[in-house]
């Protein structure tokens, strides 16, 4: 049997096919049209007669829902690089043997070539996400350097601030330079721009990590950015330059050029001090 899309047709025209027989010259339908018609209206008064009733116009809150819902799910997704990074069975075997093979050079390229460049981008994400919590410099380093050369041949690929600051963090919290020079010379040549929290955070983990040179280094490219400053992430790096006091005063000159009026906290001179005598 045929079937018939019930919103192209009128109550009035059901009525009418219900409750006569089709006429051989039909005035509104031709008449093999009338006869499928008719049959199909009384199968639908037969079998279930709120099926016609219901064939009405959506009302205006149907369509804000359906339209709602049709916004929602054409929303696009998150970010590989700010998903959760879940290690899943694949990328479990891959950095067991990664950390295996580590100590035959020969052996670890060849796995590098042959398994781990094939991996998921998201295995290969979640990978180097376990081996920056556990701070694995070299495997980090590796796994980076192929999710780098891989991940920016897709087609989807745009650079993200969130994949340079983590492997920022951890090598600053390992005490990391020339790493740290090769990364930043990547997100330089990708041209991704950090906001200032993120500067603000990534200054102080390398004050934390005893680098106040590579510290600076990054709060002058801070200085540099196009996003207008905010006093707190320069509260936080003044916070974590104490122990620089020079280094301290040249920020805190800047932070009183760029938010006149604002008071920033000076310990008592004789703190550290105090510390250094109770070693």
């Amino acid at each position: 049997m045929e079937i018939f899309e019930l919103k192209s047709v009128s109550p009035k025209v059901l009525e009418r096919a219900v409750a006569s027989e089709p006429e051989e010259d039909s005035d509104f339908l031709e008449r093999g049209e009338a006869v499928r018609m008719w049959r199909w209206a009384k199968y639908l008064v037969r079998k279930s007669p709120s099926r016609i009733a219901a064939v009405h116009e959506p009302s205006p809150r149907t369509l804000d829902s359906q339209y709602r819902f049709h916004r929602c799910a054409s929303r696009p997704s998150l970010s590989i690089w700010r998903r959760k990074k879940e290690l899943g069975k694949e990328g479990l075997i891959v950095a067991k043997e990664l950390k295996r093979l580590r100590s035959d050079p020969v052996r670890f390229d060849r796995y590098m070539r042959s398994s781990v460049s094939r991996l998921l981008r998201s295995d290969l994400v979640s990978v180097l996400a376990e081996f920056q919590r556990q701070d694995q410099v070299f495997l980090s380093m590796k796994v980076y350097k192929c999710l780098y050369d891989v991940v920016r041949k897709e087609i989807w690929y745009r650079p993200d601030m969130y994949f340079y600051r983590d492997m920022l963090m951890m090598l600053a919290r390992n005490k990391k330079v020339d790493e740290t020079k090769r990364v930043w010379e990547d997100l330089k040549r990708e041209e991704v721009l950090f906001d200032q929290h993120t500067f603000g955070d990534l200054v102080r983990a390398f004050l934390d990590g005893g680098l106040p040179s590579v510290a600076i280094d990054i709060y002058d490219e801070m200085r540099q950015s196009p996003d207008p400053p905010l006093s707190l992430p320069y509260r936080v790096i003044l916070k974590g330059l104490l122990p620089y006091p020079e280094l301290r005063e040249k920020v805190k000159d800047d932070f009183s050029e760029l938010f006149p009026g604002m008071i920033v906290y000076d310990p008592p001179e004789d703190l550290f001090e105090d510390e250094d005598e109770d070693d």
